[in-house]
């Protein structure tokens, strides 16, 4: 197969690893810049230009595109999707993750479990919201927060009135979630391949931190998942549409609560953790799972 890895850093872990994999197997492949692409919009025959060259041939492309380029990123995906190229995440899934409030309101729907969370527009609304989810301490978040970047722990009510009014005042949009005291500090990083969970590690914040991202100084270990947990992560990547997910649960008294599904999930921790060759399990279902024009995300929200 002739396979297309849309990244912005070829010398990145999981990139790097993706490639590795792809040559191991006997495939063509090539990382692409989607800052670098340039499109040709046309019903008789779209094109994506890459650094003066038109990109064609392409049987499969796998996207890892940041945070910061989700607008961009998808419009190329697209623009690869309508040329009848397999996209191991599709373009409308990823953009439903991103989107840390509808992905919330999609996960409700399908009834996954996840942290009591509030969402209001106004100042005056301030006291009821922190009262609606539980009361302090809350976990406050910015709707375009990535890598534990933007997440607060207010743990009185009156910091976190504080907290929110000022967001509110620099208008950003925010969540507000209930504090799961339980999970203590650590998340469930649960990696999902199509219908199952192929790898699963532990992240354990550092001393006086409650954030558990790696790029916070949290560790990574070995976890064993309970069936439950390992049902809860397989439908929450469902509910977005994606193939390919890494899907964040904190362990409360009540059962698994999804906090985030990521459609570009990290390889380096999870396959130090695990030992687990997690790229070439993505490469062995891409290679299963290839068909021109095929995709998983119609019907959904």
């Amino acid at each position: 197969m002739k396979i297309a890895v849309l990244s912005r850093n070829k010398s990145l872990y999981s990139t790097r690893r993706l490639v590795e994999e792809c040559l191991n197997r006997g495939h063509e492949a090539r990382v692409i810049d989607c800052l670098h692409c340039y499109m040709n919009i046309t019903s008789a025959k779209p094109e994506i230009h890459y650094r003066e060259e038109v990109l064609d041939g392409y049987d499969v492309v796998i996207p890892r595109i940041g945070a910061s380029v989700t607008f961009y990123g998808s419009a190329v995906l697209r623009q690869f999707e309508m040329m009848g190229v397999f996209p191991v995440n599709e373009s409308v899934a990823i953009s439903r993750s991103r989107d840390k409030l509808r992905s919330l309101q999609l996960l409700a729907r399908k009834g996954v479990g996840m942290p009591v969370t509030g969402f209001a527009n106004k100042p005056d609304d301030v006291p009821e919201l922190i009262k609606m989810v539980g009361g302090s301490p809350v976990v406050i978040k910015l709707l375009q927060g990535t890598q534990g970047i933007g997440v607060v722990l207010a743990e009185t009510r009156k910091a976190a009135e504080s907290v929110i009014e000022a967001f509110m005042g620099l208008k950003a949009d925010i969540l507000v979630q209930e504090y799961v005291k339980e999970a203590g500090g650590a998340d469930i990083r649960c990696f999902v391949i199509g219908d199952k969970v192929i790898a699963a590690m532990k992240r354990q914040a550092v001393e006086g931190e409650f954030r558990s991202n790696l790029h916070r100084g949290g560790s990574a270990s070995l976890v064993r998942i309970t069936p439950e947990e390992r049902r809860t992560a397989v439908q929450a990547a469902k509910a977005m549409g994606l193939n390919i997910a890494g899907v964040d649960l904190l362990r409360s008294g009540r059962g698994p609560l999804v906090m985030e599904v990521n459609s570009s999930p990290g390889l380096q921790g999870i396959e130090t953790a695990t030992g687990k060759n997690v790229a070439g399990m993505i490469i062995n279902w891409t290679e299963k799972n290839q068909k021109p024009w095929k995709t998983r995300t119609k019907g959904r929200g």
